[in-house]
């Protein structure tokens, strides 16, 4: 390879070169002091790779598919006469192979081969990777780096966090690693990452943390640490190692145009993954707590409406029945700002603490109502098998529609048509009788309660943090707050039986 070299400067006169010599100590003074308080880079990984590599594992998977398919390609035994010269010998070339459409022939059984990685958390066999690398399969072999195989056993999985633990039975001790401190891991930090890309072994690539507490919507517990250090398809499941040779995070994804690295890999941060990891070992499965709230984000346009400073919070747009957060008396419509100490700025920041308090636990929960700052003292329950601990509630923006009916109230300043909740109007929306509200028969195109998805058949039951019964209650309520120069009202929506907050802005006239 030929390198371009930058031509030499002029040699500068004597005073010149002085000053550019004290600018220079200067410089390296400031980079030494500096230095003081940054950790060097290293010269080299091979230390490090010695010392962990050898309880990194490969771990391969069988899966049955889902019933017989025909590969394209493939002919099918074409329908001849009895007494054709070729019958038999096309039945015969069919059936040796199983192939469909002859007598007697079948499909062979498909079987998916799949490869991750892993790593040894206990001499024992203990081996975590990532969920969807073992999930429904029908094999697990693990594979040490001398090539010894190992047959595994599922242990426990969480798919909410995408792990897994697997457990196989050496003739003796195993080497293994040691969790490190990833709430202790900066930006920047220097990182290295073992795994098995492409079913190619053992491999070794080394970068840096890029970011902290990235929400890849791929769940409700999301906290992923970033990192540049080249991962690919096989990695899942392999540690990511702090220069002290801990490990601090568990490869999961990559964000990949291409399906190879860009530099852009996401890991399970070790302080998640220990605890999950410890509720697998001891009953298989993760014990969460429950608040039994659903809730949505508190949005610029709620926060305006709500009187809030700031648009932070949980927005509780529904209780579960008998739930801990209705016990301790917790409202549809307050906004959850802390929990247990700590502040909630967004969705995530609540699912994530509730998620690791003991079932049983007593935790104070900061709520908004009315303008109001309130704490609630709230017993943690666990999270039922069947349920969700913190589930927001589903938005479902259908088309717009318009309709008629009798008794109706305009409301232009939304763009909105209402009606009471009558026996006519339970009838033609499909209503349950205890719904009460205003209804909506008729949604002005284009008008601010349009362009949020108010669709005709919903029902206001809410206006802000306050229940209504009529139209007139609803009317009355948004004329309010109007009046008191809100931007937008916040209107309770009850949807075929589901809830929701809307924001629907207010315009100033």
């Amino acid at each position: 390879m030929t390198l371009a070299l930058s031509p030499s400067r002029p040699e500068q006169p004597v005073h010149r070169r002085k000053a550019g010599v004290a600018a220079a100590a200067a410089l390296l003074s400031f980079a030494i002091v500096g230095s003081a308080f940054a950790r060097p880079a290293p010269d080299g990984f091979a230390d490090l790779v010695v010392k962990v590599k050898p309880a990194v594992v490969n771990i391969s998977t069988t899966q049955k598919a889902e019933g017989p398919t025909v590969s394209r390609g493939i002919p099918q035994m074409p329908d001849l006469p009895e007494d054709s010269p070729f019958r038999e010998f096309l039945e015969r070339f069919f059936n040796n192979r199983g192939l469909p459409g002859a007598p007697g022939g079948s499909a062979p059984e498909r079987k998916i081969n799949a490869l991750g990685s892993g790593f040894i958390i206990d001499p024992a066999g203990y081996v975590v990777t990532n969920n969807h690398v073992i999930e429904k399969a029908t094999d697990i072999k693990v594979t040490l780096t001398d090539g010894t195989e190992l047959k595994a056993t599922l242990v426990g999985r969480d798919a909410k966090t995408d792990l897994a633990l697997v457990k196989v039975e050496p003739s003796k001790p195993l080497p293994y690693l040691t969790w490190g401190d990833s709430d202790k891991a900066r930006e920047g930090d220097w990182i290295l990452a073992v795994g098995n890309p492409f079913g190619l072994g053992g491999s070794v690539t080394a970068g840096i943390i890029s970011a902290r507490g990235r929400d890849l919507a791929s769940g409700p517990y999301d906290d992923y640490m970033q990192i540049d250090a080249p991962i690919n398809r096989g990695n899942s499941g392999g540690p990511t190692f702090n220069m002290d040779g801990q490990v601090i995070g568990v490869n999961t994804a990559i964000f990949s145009p291409t399906g190879g690295s860009v530099g852009i890999g996401f890991a399970v941060p070790s302080n998640l993954a220990k605890s999950i990891v410890e509720d697998l070992r001891k009953t298989g499965r993760v014990e969460r707590g429950w608040l039994g709230v659903q809730i949505q984000p508190v949005t610029p346009e709620i926060a305006d409406s709500l009187g809030l400073k700031e648009p932070k919070g949980a927005l509780v747009a529904g209780l579960t029945d008998d739930s801990p957060a209705g016990k301790a008396g917790i409202r549809q419509g307050d906004v959850i700002v802390g929990f247990n100490g700590s502040k909630i700025g967004e969705l995530r920041d609540l699912t994530r603490a509730v998620a690791v308090v003991a079932k049983g636990t007593k935790v104070p929960v900061e709520v908004i109502r009315n303008g109001k700052s309130q704490t609630l003292p709230v017993t943690i329950a666990g999270m039922p098998r069947e349920g969700e601990l913190v589930a927001a509630a589903p938005a479902d923006r259908n088309k717009e529609q318009t309709a008629k009916s009798g008794a109706e109230t305009g409301l232009e300043q939304l763009g909105l048509r209402l009606a009471p909740a009558s026996a006519e109007t339970r009838a033609k929306f499909g209503l349950k009788d205890d719904v009460k509200g205003a209804v909506v028969v008729g949604v002005k195109p284009d008008a601010p309660a349009a362009d949020r998805g108010i669709n005709v058949g919903d029902v206001i039951v809410g206006v802000g943090q306050e229940r209504v019964n009529s139209v007139n209650e609803v009317v009355a309520k948004v004329k309010r707050a109007s009046d008191s120069k809100q931007k937008a009202v916040l209107l309770l929506i009850d949807r075929k039986g589901n809830e929701r907050y809307i924001p629907v802005p207010l315009s100033q006239t």
